[in-house]
């Protein structure tokens, strides 16, 4: 990718990366619909199409009242959600996932990490988080400390050696 020139580059993640960060990226100048679509838009999908997709999609992560609402005027947790909708309607082969769940209510984060879970399977993703519910799932789980990985393994594995993720998992971690 570094060899890349810089179109090549952006073809590149348009193609294959799908992203989902704590901070939305959604634009006020469009509607909800418009930035789940923009992605398919820029990779030349029919609006047939992309309407076909989101249909079920908006019913499963409850936004279908949503979509012709501006980001300006719903909630943080529903913007989180139109995000993850915008990717999974791209359906890219890697995943970048920044604290994805992190404004949405435990209630929803159980909907929606079941629908990343189904997203996540045969692909690559990289799934960056707090919330150890989020990362349980994963084939391998890296424990950073001031950028350094300290430990790695699968939830189970971390679990047994009762190092740092599992004082983090159980809320035994002391304070500094």
């Amino acid at each position: 990718l570094s060899k890349l020139k810089e179109k090549e580059k952006a073809a590149f993640r348009r193609q294959h990366l799908g992203f989902v960060f704590q901070n939305f990226n959604l634009l006020d100048t469009f509607n909800n619909r418009d930035n789940i679509f923009l992605p398919l838009v820029l990779n030349k999908v029919s609006h047939k199409e992309m309407e076909k997709r989101l249909e079920p999609l908006a019913k499963e992560l409850e936004i279908e009242q949503l979509l012709d609402r501006y980001p300006y005027e719903i909630s943080g947790g529903q913007k989180q959600r139109i995000s993850i909708a915008r990717v999974f309607l791209k359906n890219p082969p890697i995943l970048i996932l920044d604290e994805a769940t992190s404004s949405i209510d435990t209630r929803t984060e159980r909907l929606v990490q079941d629908g990343m879970d189904k997203l996540m399977h045969g692909r690559t993703t990289f799934v960056i988080a707090h919330r150890l519910s989020t990362v349980k799932n994963s084939d391998c789980i890296m424990v950073l400390e001031q950028g350094r990985i300290i430990e790695r393994g699968s939830h189970d594995e971390l679990i047994a050696k009762k190092g740092k993720y599992y004082q983090l998992y159980t809320g035994n971690l002391a304070e500094n």
